[in-house]
């Protein structure tokens, strides 16, 4: 038989609501795979004894009948995601020690559908970064070695400062590296500039962004509040589907949260696609452009229009704004969600002379590099003089870009293709330059979904020729979620499913 952690979330649930294998089995299996593969740094915190627990008590549903949709199924869980009496610190020294006595609106929403938790997974800090390299914790290693490199040079490397190794994108890159190295059937990421979607292209798995409101906010640590959202990390498109309907819901607690009804996300996994009319925009054509990155959209092209749907060239004029626009409004938000770690109530706290320098002492040696930067580009954006130069303006070309869409989609586009990255993974070390926008040019493709606030997937689409996952984006109405499911299924069956690295780092 398969190994355990060689299961699709699909085919695991399959197993054991036939009873083929057991939660305590599955958990077992996959707590292994953590503690073998610790060196990726995948995880900050693991919760064997907790999994176990979870997992029998699942077992006893699964035999008596009383079975939810994610009975037993081994997941990880973001560190942005408030787990009661579990370490949550969104891979930040400034929440120093912070366990709250609180669930979040989405993983009581896994438990009550009966996963079990496996721990808390690594991201950048704050959920600022592209590469999972601005953790308190320190980088993610992705389990895709670099070209060429070998086993021993690999393991070498882990067991240094992880210097070449790939990154696997971020923020939620601790989500990506263990649902690549089947440490996990799945994971919860965040997405609030292509936190996803990123780091699904560089591992080789499959990421959604839900439309803005989908999934509760409540309990999630906030970067940019009318950015953020909650979405699912997983090994194929059905599995993304799966763990979508559980997580997706309305919640009164969420001020943003939208009151619709959650669709049946896997019964559109196979749907025909035919008729379906798919954008294509000139705008995403961008100077200097890997080769590699235009064959695989032409080659996503001709997926989607062999299995029956239009191709339209599209026109989003503003696209071009978007980056700029994001990196003000972002830091913005950012500089105010995150003005209430002080180190009066609970996290970190270092002494000073008075109040004032112990605000300065905590936050200075709180928080990282990158977050000290985006606090204070925030600040300057929002202060007086400044306010209506950046803010504002940044605020209305944001109004243009989601005009932009709404144009298209009422000319009766039903999708939009485009790439997820601009490249495939770099190595760690790579873009932590003095240049912190050449990092912030990897969000190019996906920033525009979340000003919006559209939904977006990210679907594996082949290798790059040096043998690394490189992955489409599709971008849909928003609230039609099946739309993505059933064209994703597509490039999916089309590109066929990539095989995952050996565990190399074992």
């Amino acid at each position: 038989m398969t190994s355990l952690t060689d299961l699709t979330l699909a085919h695991a649930r399959d197993l054991l609501l036939a009873k083929d294998i057991s939660a305590t089995e599955l958990t077992e299996a996959h707590v292994e795979a953590v503690e073998k593969a610790r060196a990726l740094n995948a995880f900050v915190a693991e919760t064997p004894d907790k999994a176990l627990a979870m997992a029998k008590a699942a077992d006893g549903r699964l035999a008596n009948g009383t079975a939810g949709p994610l009975e037993g199924i081994p997941l990880g869980i973001k560190d942005l995601y408030a787990t009661e009496g579990v370490h949550t610190q969104a891979a930040s020294h400034i929440l120093d020690g912070f366990k709250p006595r609180y669930e979040s609106t989405v993983t009581s929403q896994l438990w009550r559908d009966g996963a079990v938790m496996l721990g808390k997974l690594n991201m950048d800090e704050f959920a600022m970064g592209s590469s999972n390299e601005t953790s308190f914790y320190g980088p993610v290693a992705s389990p895709w070695l670099p070209p060429e490199w070998t086993r021993e040079k690999g393991r070498s490397a882990l067991a240094g400062d992880k210097q070449g190794l790939l990154v696997p994108g971020g923020s939620s890159g601790g989500s990506a590296s263990a649902v690549a190295a089947r440490l996990c059937l799945g994971a919860t990421a965040s997405d609030t500039g292509g936190s996803i979607r990123q780091p699904a292209a560089f591992t080789g798995t499959v990421g959604i962004k839900p439309t803005y409101g989908r999934c509760s906010r409540w309990g999630m640590v906030a970067f940019a509040s009318s950015l953020d959202q909650a979405g699912p990390i997983a090994r194929s498109v059905r599995d993304c589907a799966i763990l979508m309907r559980s997580m997706a819901g309305y919640d009164p607690k969420d001020t943003t949260s939208v009151d619709v009804a959650v669709p049946d996300y896997e019964a559109a996994i196979g749907a025909s696609v035919r008729g379906k009319r798919i954008g294509i925009p000139k705008e995403y054509r961008i100077d200097g452009m890997p080769a590699e990155i235009e064959e695989l959209w032409t080659k996503g092209i001709a997926w989607l229009r062999d299995a029956g749907a239009e191709i339209v060239e599209i026109s989003l004029p503003h696209t071009r704004y978007a980056l700029p626009a994001y990196y003000i409004v972002a830091p913005a938000e950012a500089s105010s969600n995150l003005a209430r770690y002080d180190g009066v109530r609970y996290g970190l706290r270092v002494p000073g002379k008075d109040i004032a320098s112990m605000y300065e002492n905590t936050r200075a040696a709180g928080f990282g590099k990158e977050v000290r930067r985006r606090v204070m580009i925030g600040t300057y954006v929002l202060s007086a003089g400044y306010y209506d130069a950046y803010y504002v303006r940044a605020q209305q070309i944001r109004t243009l870009i989601k005009r932009d869409f709404e144009t298209v989609f009422a000319d009766g586009i039903d999708a939009i293709l485009t790439p997820a990255t601009p490249s495939a993974a770099f190595g760690i070390g790579e873009k932590t330059s003095a240049d912190p926008i050449e990092m912030y040019l990897n969000d190019v493709f996906t920033v525009t979904v979340n000003m919006a606030g559209l939904p977006g997937i990210a679907v594996p689409g082949g290798l790059s020729p040096k043998g690394l996952p490189l992955a489409l984006q599709l971008i849909g109405k928003p609230f039609e979620e099946e739309t993505l499911f059933s064209l994703g299924e597509v490039i999916e069956q089309a590109a066929g499913r990539i095989k995952l690295p050996e565990p190399w780092w074992a």
